[in-house]
């Protein structure tokens, strides 16, 4: 039976041949490197003591120094199991749960077929090649000179330009030989739907190369030179050579650079990898424009145990890595996870390093967060939790994330890592439990994030929140009216954009964006859009989101009305202890309502469950407050 190329290349991918082995062998620990996929052991096709069989598991081959046995995952199982290739790549395909494909008697023809396309495309990166030397790409090499890229950086990428001629391409390969329906299904050319010549499918773009661990050429990602283009960037369409959600850029010389123990970093852009392995980062790779697929990690993993994420750090990058959590957590294994560098905020690696240089880059790098922290933030960064129900929530959303873990050991390490980081969030000094912790303020090392971003960080989080609601779902502005002027802001900013909203009516977002502009109030918005607790309700802007924006402001409101009762309080407890030295009546109720929980009445030494007699309780809750009000009165 021939099994299709694709299907041998896939399950390779999602197969590790050290596993393989290792059901066979003993790996000597002290010359294997399993960081490096560098495993040695004693042969098990011949007697042994000493440890001369070799696997590079990363490389897929193993080699014997002593009987000089050599193969790859095929031959392997078929020399231990005793069995045909055939029977060996089905007892494979079974353990990685892949279904074996028809059968195709056909298999050598589409491989060879495969050949001719790939061909196809190393002629077009040829005459790309050439072409960036040409007059007509004076403003590409500009563009290139001016990103920092230099000769030996645009030969070792191969990166060209594709000229702005309709058929400039197509032509000159057709002269070569080519036959037009190669470069047709090769995506190098495009045939109109109304049968009309074929015309060239990248124009006026600078051109990366995608090759594949083989060597070849699957297709290509395009820069547009033209700031009006539809897309900035655009790759080869589907083709029976290139399929984006299975590729990497730079694949083949990073998974080289991570065998030699660099770590493998993931970056967003063409750019950005280049700008990394000129500063000496060689295991870059990224994605082709698209959010990472289960595919393409796997393809991370055959490469490193814990790829570093490092994304842009804007909105869009954050988002990307908060999917990413979500594709990932079911496909993580014992030493297979991944970690995030969250890059400071409106940079990318190219805008950091060309910044601050690799060691700015280094910085970041080794401040990578494990996911679990990430997972945590993800859920927590942002939101208030002030209440049983909003905790359970928390409880809730936590356990349906670990439950996507398929590994039941891996599993009960996050569940107790996540119970940790509970604890200590919801963690309270003893004698001060009336003064919870309600609202998650960043951390020290990320308080330059995207989610902390924004001109406007220090505003309420519940006002911005609000205002951030009505600006998209205006419509609401009349049945809130009444609590929208009663609504305090920090910033004249957000004053003028509340005034804005009541005195502008509008039916739609885009009815009222016109009138901002008027105001010049639209980077207002835009900074309240970018707050990160805001960016992560995606439903803000949907406008059929109009039922959940009118809940979410009713709560809002609700909670801010409540807020105000309680500051209402304190200013009567300040004034209360202010009015009398002894605090008499407020140390009362104190006691009473201690006294009335333990159903006990003993004057001065009874003992709450937290060890402390009542009038201690009573003295520190005095101090608290003492500490309030000085602390109102310095602002």
């Amino acid at each position: 039976m021939a099994f299709p190329p694709g299907f041998l290349d896939e399950l390779r991918n999602r197969t590790s041949l050290s596993d393989v082995v290792g059901r066979k062998v003993m790996w000597d620990q002290r010359k294997s490197n399993q960081a490096k996929g560098d495993m040695w052991a004693p042969c098990p096709f011949h007697q042994e003591k000493t440890a001369s069989f070799h696997v590079e598991d990363r490389k897929g081959f193993y080699y014997c120094f002593g009987c000089h046995k050599k193969g790859d995952l095929f031959s392997f199982v078929q020399e231990t199991e005793n069995v045909s290739f055939v029977e060996a790549v089905q007892m494979l395909a079974r353990e990685a749960g892949m279904p074996l494909p028809e059968r195709d008697p056909r298999a050598q023809e589409k491989a060879d077929h495969l050949t001719l396309l790939a061909r196809a495309t190393e002629a077009a990166s040829q005459h790309f090649r050439l072409q960036l030397k040409t007059g007509a790409a004076a403003d590409a090499r500009a563009y290139l000179e001016a990103r920092g890229l230099t000769q030996p950086l645009l030969d070792r990428f191969e990166i060209g330009f594709a000229p702005a001629a309709r058929q400039g391409t197509f032509d000159t390969l057709r002269a070569k030989g080519l036959p037009e329906d190669h470069l047709i299904e090769a995506g190098i050319a495009s045939k109109p739907d109304d049968g009309g010549a074929p015309y060239d499918a990248f124009r006026d773009r600078i051109m990366f190369p995608i090759r594949d661990t083989r060597g070849r050429i699957l297709g290509f990602g395009g820069r547009a030179m033209d700031p009006n283009a539809r897309a900035k960037y655009l790759n080869t369409r589907e083709t029976p050579l290139f399929d984006k959600g299975r590729a990497l850029y730079n694949h083949g010389p990073a998974r080289e650079a991570a065998g030699k123990g660099q770590p493998l970093i993931v970056a967003e852009g063409y750019m950005d990898v280049i700008a990394l392995v000129a500063a000496g980062f060689e295991a870059a790779i990224a994605p082709l424009g698209t959010a990472i697929t289960e595919d393409q990690l796997r393809l991370m993993w055959r490469m490193a145990d814990e790829p570093i994420i490092a994304l842009d750090g804007d909105t869009a990058g954050l988002r990307a890595a908060m999917r990413l959590i979500d594709i990932a957590l079911p496909l993580l294994a014992p030493g297979k996870s991944l970690r995030f560098a969250l890059m400071p905020p409106g940079q990318d690696p190219d805008d950091l390093i060309a910044s601050g240089g690799p060691a700015a880059m280094q910085n970041v790098l080794d401040a990578a967060l494990p996911m679990v922290d990430l997972l945590w933030r993800r859920e927590t960064e942002g939101r208030v939790f002030d209440s049983p129900e909003r905790r359970a929530s928390l409880d809730k959303a936590l356990g349906q994330a670990v439950s996507l873990i398929r590994d039941s050991s891996l599993k009960h390490h996050y569940s107790q890592a996540l119970k940790d980081m509970r604890w200590q969030f919801f963690r309270t000094k003893p004698g001060a439990k009336k003064f919870r912790q309600t609202e998650s303020a960043p951390r020290a090392e990320t308080a330059g994030s995207a989610l902390a971003a924004g001109g406007i960080s220090e505003a309420p989080m519940r006002a911005s929140l609000i205002l951030a609601t009505l600006a998209h779902h205006p419509q609401l502005v009349e049945t809130f009216e009444a609590d929208l002027e009663r609504l305090d802001h920090d910033t004249p900013e957000l004053q003028r954009l509340a005034q804005h909203l009541l005195s502008h009516p509008a039916a739609t977002a885009s009815d009222l964006a016109a009138t901002l502009d008027q105001e010049n109030l639209s980077k207002t918005l835009e900074n309240l859009m970018g707050l990160g607790h805001i960016a992560l309700q995606v439903w803000i802007r949907d406008p059929e989101a109009s039922d959940t924006a009118r809940a979410c402001l009713a709560e809002e409101f609700a909670k801010l009305a409540a807020r105000r009762g309680i500051d209402h309080e304190l200013a009567e407890g300040r004034d209360e202890i202010a009015s009398d030295s002894t605090g008499a009546h407020l140390g009362w109720r104190v006691k009473h309502a201690v006294k009335r929980m333990h159903q006990t009445v003993q004057p001065t030494e009874e003992r709450t469950g937290d060890g402390i007699t009542t009038d201690e309780m009573v003295s520190r809750f005095r101090d608290t407050m003492n500490r309030a009000a000085t602390k109102e009165k310095r602002r």
